[in-house]
């Protein structure tokens, strides 16, 4: 895949969208733990001298077709991805930004970071929306559950969000107390409407 192909700068949107819930990416502010570390991979392939074309049709590879590996164990994955996860230009954009930022400390585009700031519908998005259903977030997650069909109020929404459960992570140590509370009413307030 040629990295020309792709708009890093979009890339990291959507990766913020699909991808920063299950992965620990910097350029993106993520600190998933469900999926590999892209900085940790990449780094170490980088140490090694592949390119970063190489990187970006590996990406664009694992998305199309991940694989289905052991879950749940210490040393396995808490959960695999869905298949297609992003598909056309949105996976030539993922593709082209994880290549170039995964495992440097190159400023993201815009040398902004995805997710940050106390909205609790940006925090969503950055760090949620992979995972779950939210139509308020145009969010179609199904590895979590539907939080519109869920409907939970501020104190589930926030206890979820700071201790996590089943496949999700905890966020307690990710977000400050501010985001936290701002995801929760965002998640309490939106939810099935």
């Amino acid at each position: 895949m040629s990295l020309d192909s792709g708009d890093a700068g979009h890339g990291q949107q959507v990766f913020a969208a699909n991808c920063a819930s299950c992965h620990t990416l910097k350029a993106a502010n993520a600190q998933g733990t469900i999926g590999p570390n892209l900085d940790a991979t990449f780094r170490a392939a980088r140490a090694q001298g592949l390119k970063e074309s190489a990187f970006a049709d590996v990406v664009a590879g694992q998305i199309r077709d991940p694989g289905q590996y052991a879950t749940g164990g210490k040393d396995e994955l808490q959960a695999n991805m869905p298949k297609d996860l992003v598909a056309g230009q949105d996976l030539r954009d993922v593709a082209a930004f994880v290549a170039t930022y995964a495992g440097t400390d190159k400023p993201p585009p815009g040398g902004q970071t995805a997710g940050g700031g106390t909205s609790g519908k940006a925090i969503f998005t950055a760090n949620c929306a992979s995972c779950h259903t939210l139509k308020a977030a145009g969010a179609t997650g199904t590895v979590g559950p539907n939080l519109d069909d869920l409907k939970p109020g501020f104190a589930r929404a926030k206890k979820q969000v700071i201790n996590g459960g089943g496949a999700m992570p905890p966020f307690k140590d990710k977000l400050t107390d501010k985001q936290i509370d701002a995801v929760a009413r965002f998640v309490a307030n939106s939810a099935g409407k």
